[in-house]
C-alpha cells in the first residue's frame, strides 16, 4: 500500500505548475449560516472534479485555517454542477459570475460520496441569497498567476 505524499509531508513546494480552469453553473442557491459548523479540512490541497458532478460551495471568513483544520464560521453559497472538469487546488481564485468571491481554502468530505464540501475563504461572508446568486450563475476556479 502506497503512502499519501500530503499526509507524509513529502512536498516541499506546490507541485502545480499549470492547470486548466474548472467551471460550472449554480444549480441551487442556499441561505444559511453557522457559527459552529465543525467542518474538518482534508490534508490534501487538491481534488479532481468530474464533469456533471454536483458539489457544495461554502464560504468562511476564518483566517489562518490550514489543511486538517476546523472551520466553524460559515455561510452557504449553493451547489454547482461541473461543466468543465479538472483539478481544483487550495489557493485557486473562485469567481461567481465575473467577480472574485475568494480563494479556495480546502475540502470537507462529510457528505461523500454524495458531494464534496468546497470551502472558500472570503472577506465578504454572505449567503447565496444575500449576494443575490441565481441558478445558472457561472462558477470558475482559476489558478493564481505564478501558481497557488
Amino acid at each position: 500500500m502506497s503512502a499519501d505524499p500530503y499526509k507524509q509531508n513529502l512536498f516541499t513546494a506546490n507541485p502545480y505548475y499549470r492547470k486548466a480552469e474548472v467551471s460550472g453553473r449554480l444549480v441551487a442557491v442556499l441561505d444559511g449560516r453557522m457559527e459552529n459548523r465543525g467542518l474538518v479540512l482534508i490534508p490534501q490541497p487538491s481534488r479532481c472534479l468530474n464533469r456533471y458532478q454536483v458539489h457544495e460551495l461554502i464560504l468562511t471568513d476564518q483566517q489562518g485555517i490550514q489543511a486538517g483544520g476546523r472551520v466553524d464560521r460559515i455561510a452557504y453559497l449553493g451547489f454547482f454542477s461541473v461543466a468543465r472538469e479538472g483539478v481544483v487546488v487550495a489557493g485557486d481564485a473562485v469567481y461567481l459570475r465575473d467577480a472574485c468571491i475568494g480563494k479556495l481554502l480546502g475540502f470537507d468530505e462529510t457528505h461523500m460520496p454524495n458531494h464534496l464540501n468546497i470551502v472558500i475563504l472570503t472577506e465578504n461572508l454572505k449567503t447565496g441569497r444575500e449576494i443575490e446568486a441565481q441558478p445558472g450563475d457561472a462558477i470558475r476556479f482559476v489558478m493564481a498567476a505564478g501558481g497557488n
